[in-house]
């Protein structure tokens, strides 16, 4: 008999932007449950999109965008009350069909992407809510490559808490996390992003490549969101901090936004704007390498001889395989994720982004001179990971 869940990332390339991260957690969560023999509802904010990408069955989120918390708690209470009778609710609500989805299903999967913390509620509310519904209806749920906090006001603790209490499974990415979820009663499993491993033993990707090849290349992934830094500034240091790699390493440089547009040929947008601002304060010459899709993400940064990023994902990629990484970080929740992604592969270079041309470049010239150790590091961890993540995975599918 087949086993279908629901399952909710933050997925849907709209207005012809794709963020690779979040489509890449979702993309391995589709490949580890179909290998065994599970298959996926899709919750996404482009259904269409989604299910022609994923070849699943594709529905519209339950909706609590431009919602204040008052009229977001209204809505999720009459959503979670017509559980069992959503025809009580308007035909055209999504909400309806995403209950109709549920019951059909034999469980429900709240998979990374969209954070669950304070700075976006949306998240929490509909990931509540969703989970509120499946246990009204029976269905066990299960979290998976969750990040919770830094930042988690009193009535976001409480609404989480209860959800994951109610989780038969639970699991996160980071010791900051692990030691949240305790703090609302719940014992989670600390574990290696879902998307470390996208991929990378699929006998359909780089059929002709030479496994012993060197990796070359320095691999920039930016993020626009600067965290509240001096622009200009901020700039130029990061300028400066890339052309140090492309001198100490002697390796080309190469420019990829893990947000950006699917049409290389249109206008820069998303992380590519900071892209062609730092690039223009460069003296070394650099490519830019269009957005594409998870899978040629991974493949690119796990074969770059190093990489300098803003971004979580690029250092989910490239850990794995070796590469030394500089993390530059912009506040208190970039610092955690970037910690805690280093931190399963033996590596700790991260810097404050405001500092990218001072302690940026300390910290580049760390991890270039310990590159064989990184390297060690990562393979000596990569078995046992490995393992974790397929147990895991096993896991979710049995429950």
């Amino acid at each position: 008999m087949l086993v279908r869940l629901l399952s909710i990332g933050d997925i849907g390339v709209s207005d012809g932007m794709m963020h690779i991260g979040d489509e890449a957690m979702f993309e391995a969560l589709r490949d580890e449950m179909r290998g065994r023999g599970v298959e996926l509802v899709a919750v996404s904010a482009e259904p269409g999109e989604s299910a022609e990408r994923y070849g699943v069955e594709a529905i519209a989120r339950i909706g609590f965008a431009g919602l204040s918390r008052d009229d977001a708690d209204d809505r999720m209470r009459e959503v979670v009350a017509a559980a069992k009778h959503p025809s009580s609710l308007a035909t055209d609500d999504p909400a309806r069909a995403v209950i109709e989805a549920i019951a059909g299903t034999d469980g429900v999967v709240v998979a990374g992407g969209g954070n669950l913390a304070s700075r976006w509620p949306v998240h929490i509310y509909e990931r509540v809510t969703l989970a509120a519904i499946a246990g009204e209806l029976g269905r066990p749920v299960v979290v998976t490559g969750q990040t919770f906090g830094p930042d988690l006001g009193a009535h976001d603790r409480t609404l989480l808490s209860r959800a994951l209490q109610n989780a038969h499974l639970v699991g996160v990415r980071e010791t900051t996390s692990l030691a949240l979820a305790r703090e609302l009663g719940v014992e989670a499993r600390l574990g290696v992003d879902d998307a470390s491993f996208l991929g990378d033993r699929d006998p359909r990707e780089d059929q002709d490549a030479d496994a012993s090849a060197p990796r070359s290349g320095v691999l920039v992934s930016l993020s626009l969101s600067l965290g509240g830094a001096p622009r200009d500034e901020t700039v130029a240091r990061i300028a400066r901090l890339v052309d140090r790699s492309a001198e100490l390493t002697g390796e080309p440089v190469a420019f990829h936004a893990h947000f950006g547009p699917l049409d290389p040929a249109g206008p820069a947008r998303g992380d590519a704007v900071l892209h062609d601002e730092v690039r223009a304060q460069m003296t070394t010459t650099s490519r830019v390498i269009p957005t594409g899709d998870p899978r040629a993400a991974a493949r690119l940064a796990r074969s770059s001889a190093l990489l300098i990023t803003g971004r979580y994902h690029p250092a989910v990629l490239a850990a794995p395989a070796g590469v030394p990484i500089v993390g530059l970080v912009a506040d208190d929740y970039t610092r955690i994720k970037q910690l805690g992604v280093l931190g399963h592969w033996g590596q700790d270079g991260v810097a404050p982004l405001s500092d990218a041309g001072g302690a940026g470049i300390a910290v580049l010239g760390q991890v270039w001179a310990h590159r064989e150790r990184i390297a060690d590091a990562a393979a000596e961890r990569e078995p046992r990971n490995r393992a974790e993540a397929a147990l895991w995975w096993d896991s979710v599918a049995r429950v």
